[in-house]
């Protein structure tokens, strides 16, 4: 091969491939321009219609006796007898005898009080025996009526003195007898107990501390806000001619189960708590052990740390929205012709940890945004996912302050 092959050879084929190239891009196709399209936002609603609704109030509290005294001896003497029934978590019935002191020194005294009525007696007689022959004496010497002292008009008063002194003595010395037993004074159980038989106590030191098992109570504290929910009686005459309060629910966790128990609001206690200011109302359950009914469920035991669901007044008209339905603290996004989004002030009157309770500014079969978003404009336009029929379950308010 020449020399000018050589060279001329890479020439054509570098302008070869410049002709390909061109004749490419002379001959590609053309794409077409297309308009860039912007989906608006997938949005869940719901539809809410007006309804009534109850509201309730969550508390806490322990339960406790409505009735607690210590078992107090009125006379002393060494314990003879004990009830099995005194002894700590023991159950006995009202009349039942508790505890028997040896009343033998008590039997003594009411004999000694008997003999020293009976020598009263006696000494009244003679004393009227006497008056008597002395006021006909004085009518046979001198007539007239007698001076006292001639009548012994002070005597048959001395006389009748130590009579009623003798009378009272032995009526204290038979209370003293009967003052040796000890009977329950009620249905109820024993807290603590500290006597047995053979043991010596004394007249004023308390021995057991029993309860009632017929009413328990607890205590439940509520806040200021919380009181615009309910229907206490608070004020003077409202306490005194109230019949009975709010219905209560008291639930607790009892051996892997959570038993209910039915009660109400029986009062409020008389001040706010100054550390917690808070206000005590005060929840009665009857029967808490079942005595009555025997039905045979757990016991609402004191000291029981229980849950209590106070049921409050009843609002007609309303409208419950999930808690998320709200933008900022009063407004929600309502869906209008069907895809615009628009901002509305609503009246709040109860908001919880799930769902918010609405009285005003809103109608029925408004439809409300409850989805998150990040930048909502009044006026945006909106896809709607498939509309909830109806509003939200509502949440207990018990669940809504765990």
């Amino acid at each position: 091969m020449s020399r000018r092959t050589k060279f001329l050879a890479p020439i054509g084929v570098l302008v070869g491939a410049v002709a390909v190239a061109a004749l490419i891009l002379v001959t590609r196709p053309k794409a077409a321009p297309t308009e860039f399209q912007t989906l608006a936002p997938l949005v869940r609603v719901v539809r809410v219609e007006p309804q009534t609704v109850t509201l309730t109030v969550a508390a806490h509290g322990t339960v406790a006796p409505r009735t607690e005294i210590d078992v107090v001896p009125e006379v002393s003497g060494r314990v003879v007898q004990v009830s099995p029934a005194l002894n700590s978590g023991g159950f006995f019935d009202e009349g039942e005898l508790l505890l028997r002191i040896d009343p033998r020194d008590y039997e003594l005294a009411v004999a000694a009080g008997s003999a020293d009525v009976a020598q009263a007696e006696v000494a009244l007689a003679r004393e009227n025996a006497e008056a008597e022959v002395a006021v006909r004496e004085w009518h046979a010497l001198k007539g007239g009526a007698p001076p006292p002292l001639v009548a012994r008009v002070p005597q048959l008063a001395e006389a009748r003195a130590r009579l009623e002194a003798a009378r009272a003595n032995l009526q204290s010395a038979q209370l003293d007898l009967e003052r040796t037993t000890i009977n329950a004074a009620f249905d109820g159980r024993v807290r603590e107990e500290s006597v047995d038989v053979g043991q010596f106590v004394e007249r004023g030191k308390a021995v057991a501390r029993v309860y009632a098992v017929d009413v328990a109570e607890i205590r439940l504290p509520l806040a200021s806000e919380e009181l615009a929910y309910l229907d206490l009686p608070l004020g003077y005459r409202a306490s005194r001619l109230a019949l009975e309060g709010p219905r209560v629910t008291i639930e607790a966790d009892f051996a892997g189960e959570r038993p209910s128990w039915a009660g109400r609001i029986v009062r409020t206690e008389g001040e706010v708590d100054p550390q917690t200011r808070m206000i005590h109302a005060v929840a009665a359950v009857d029967d808490p052990y079942g005595r009555a009914t025997e039905a045979g469920g757990p016991p609402l035991s004191v000291g029981m740390f229980v849950d209590a669901t106070i049921e409050g007044r009843t609002i007609d008209d309303v409208f419950i929205l999930p808690r998320i339905a709200l933008r900022g603290a009063d407004r929600v996004l309502v869906v209008v012709d069907g895809d615009v989004l628009r901002y509305r002030e609503v009246e709040i009157i109860r908001a919880e940890r799930d769902r918010v309770i609405v009285a005003g500014g809103l109608s029925s079969g408004d439809v409300i945004c409850v989805s998150p978003l990040d930048s909502a404009i009044d006026g945006m336009k909106v896809r709607l996912a498939v509309e909830d029929p109806a509003p939200p379950t509502p949440a207990s308010t018990e669940e809504a302050a765990r």
